[in-house]
């Protein structure tokens, strides 16, 4: 027998949730393995049919469960896809970056490891959200954090948006932005006389 519901307190770091069954009662537990093949990871807000089924210790939990109206079905009024400010955030980012590299404020090295450091970080987040997926070990927090601070920030920008990981916990979010103001402050003075001899310094560019 098929129930039907819809998705709340959905935690994708986790790859879990729980479902609100229309008729009320208790939620039921949802992991990101029981939804059906080619099924879209939800986002939250997702109206879904499931099956009950219960875990080792007798408790419920969705199976089979399918998005209503089509993959990925949602509400009309959360009917919304990925913002793309982050990646003209990005984008922007990197304009100015190499801008300012063919005005000579800037060394050329500095835009290729702003590039490196972000596809790292882009592939550090990756590698997290499988390992959460898959119940692996993680990549610490604090290792996101310091790949951010050395310059890689667009890229763990992109990977939150498009990988829709490390986008909900208000606490890491607070530590990554100061990080990315950290990096800019850091830009904006070695783009002066002084922080400029000092950057080529440590980059050994004469």
């Amino acid at each position: 027998m098929r129930y039907q519901g819809r998705i709340t307190r959905w935690k994708d770091d986790q790859g879990y949730g729980f479902i609100a069954p229309d008729p009320g009662g208790d939620e039921v537990f949802l992991h990101i393995k029981a939804l059906k093949p080619r099924q879209p990871r939800p986002m939250g807000d997702e109206i879904v049919t499931y099956e009950l089924a219960r875990d080792a210790q007798g408790r419920p939990r969705a199976a089979a469960v399918a998005f209503v109206g089509g993959a990925g079905s949602r509400p009309a009024a959360g009917n919304v896809g990925p913002s793309h400010f982050p990646l003209l955030l990005a984008a922007l980012f990197f304009a100015f970056v190499g801008v300012s590299t063919a005005a000579g404020k800037l060394p050329p090295m500095l835009l290729g490891l702003y590039a490196v450091v972000s596809l790292v970080a882009f592939a550090a987040y990756a590698l997290d959200k499988s390992a959460a997926q898959g119940g692996h070990r993680r990549t610490p927090e604090n290792t996101l954090h310091l790949l951010a601070l050395l310059g890689g920030w667009p890229g763990a920008l992109v990977a939150q948006n498009r990988l829709r990981h490390k986008s909900s916990k208000v606490s890491f979010l607070a530590v990554f932005w100061a990080t990315v103001l950290l990096n800019c402050v850091a830009l904006g003075l070695f783009m002066t006389p002084a922080g400029g001899k000092v950057l080529r310094a440590v980059l050994g560019v004469v």
